[in-house]
């Protein structure tokens, strides 16, 4: 059994514990959904472009079982202190705990499928994935939720469908507007593989990443983000407001002379945004080739100059994760990095390295010592493999 599957199933063997010794009985089901890191492709989801994530070795899981009622009892071992009750009968509308908006999103989403009701249920909800990471632990609570739900109601939905419900309910109920990526990623996650999604066909693609010589090290900054605070939605809308500017319907259609041709009429804010889109475009493009090659030593100069767009052009790195990139930068080739960048929205939360296997340990030493004596903050690093996506055990 690989490392990622052993730390799956240790989760889900604490998730059981905890279920029983809360409700005393075994459940009837548990779903799983992972976390992603993106290997490149960075706040380009929402702008037609394309991206390339993995599931990571980090889960979302949730146990339940039925309770002949109308109501759906929620505890999560990560805010044991907020437990939730939501009602089934009723309209679903965010509320309080926060947390739980995700799942009641997923909720309406099947609702207004026509998929219901939902027979009342006692849940407990467990997670290894680091909050505000950048490593999308809102997508794996939505998909795993959604995966819940599908066992509960005997259905199985489109993968796809699944996706897209889930990233309604993070737009309608968490107030984010997120482009297609997390959910997909968590849903179209395939062990040994990147999955290259198309943002504007909304279609997923499996790339093999079998090279066991490789392996991505995530480190989190400790140094956390809110997406819903408006940094996000400031950064979505000045793309659309670049694209009307250059009156193209899709920034698939616009090349960097198409925004030159334009840059006396925007502003210079404006104007780097629009840069840092068509430019990673292309980059991801590249990159999901050299992986379908094989070629992943030819893969750091595009992380690296995916990095530095994302700080100097769309503006959302921040001095940790510059800090973070930067040592592994210096670690270089000879230490066995191949790339790094900051991953995930930024403003705080993770970098992907892709390192050399056999130098996984000593790399990650280095970096935790050394961001530590620059910022005094400990991170979280580890590594992973690409795992699968979400799934579901009846019992």
């Amino acid at each position: 059994m690989s490392n990622e599957n052993l730390i799956l199933k240790q989760l889900k063997k604490e998730l059981l514990d905890q279920f029983e010794k809360i409700h005393g009985v075994e459940p009837f089901i548990i779903a799983s959904a992972p976390a992603r890191v993106n290997l490149i492709g960075e706040h380009i989801d929402y702008c037609d472009g394309f991206v390339l994530p993995a599931g990571i070795n980090r889960h979302v899981v949730i146990a339940a079982v039925p309770n002949g009622t109308s109501e759906a009892n929620l505890f999560s071992t990560v805010l044991p202190d907020q437990p939730v009750t939501v009602m089934l009968d009723e309209p679903q509308t965010p509320g309080q705990p926060k947390w739980a908006d995700y799942i009641r999103g997923v909720f309406d989403g099947f609702c207004d499928k026509g998929l219901w009701p939902l027979p009342g249920f006692d849940a407990v909800i467990h997670s290894n994935i680091p909050l505000g990471a950048g490593l999308s632990s809102s997508a794996a609570i939505e998909v795993a939720a959604a995966t819940l739900v599908e066992g509960l109601l005997g259905v199985e939905i489109n993968p796809k469908n699944k996706a897209l419900l889930c990233q309604r309910a993070e737009r309608k109920f968490a107030g984010v507007p997120c482009g297609i990526m997390d959910q997909f990623a968590s849903v179209f996650a395939k062990q040994d593989h990147f999955v290259l999604i198309d943002c504007r066909s909304e279609e997923a693609q499996p790339i093999p990443f079998t090279d066991k010589s490789i392996s991505m090290v995530i480190a989190d900054t400790n140094v956390h983000h809110e997406l819903s605070d408006g940094a996000y939605a400031n950064r979505r809308k000045q793309t659309e407001i670049a694209l009307s500017v250059i009156g193209k319907s899709s920034w698939r259609e616009v090349s960097m002379a198409d925004l030159d041709a334009v840059k006396s009429e925007m502003n210079e804010v404006v104007y780097k945004r629009g840069r840092h889109v068509i430019t990673e475009i292309g980059r991801t493009q590249q990159a999901a080739i050299a992986v379908s090659r094989g070629k992943t030593d030819e893969l750091g100069e595009m992380m690296a100059a995916s990095h530095r767009s994302l700080r100097d052009d769309f503006e959302v790195s921040c001095k940790e994760l510059d800090e973070m990139v930067e040592i592994a930068w210096d670690i270089g080739r000879d230490g066995g990095v191949i790339g790094s960048r900051m991953t995930g929205g930024g403003f705080g939360g993770s970098t992907i390295t892709l390192v050399r296997t056999d130098k996984v340990e000593d790399v990650m030493a280095e970096m935790r010592t050394r961001y530590q004596k620059v910022t005094g903050i400990e991170p979280q690093i580890f590594s992973t493999g690409a795992v699968d996506g979400a799934g579901q055990e009846i019992h």
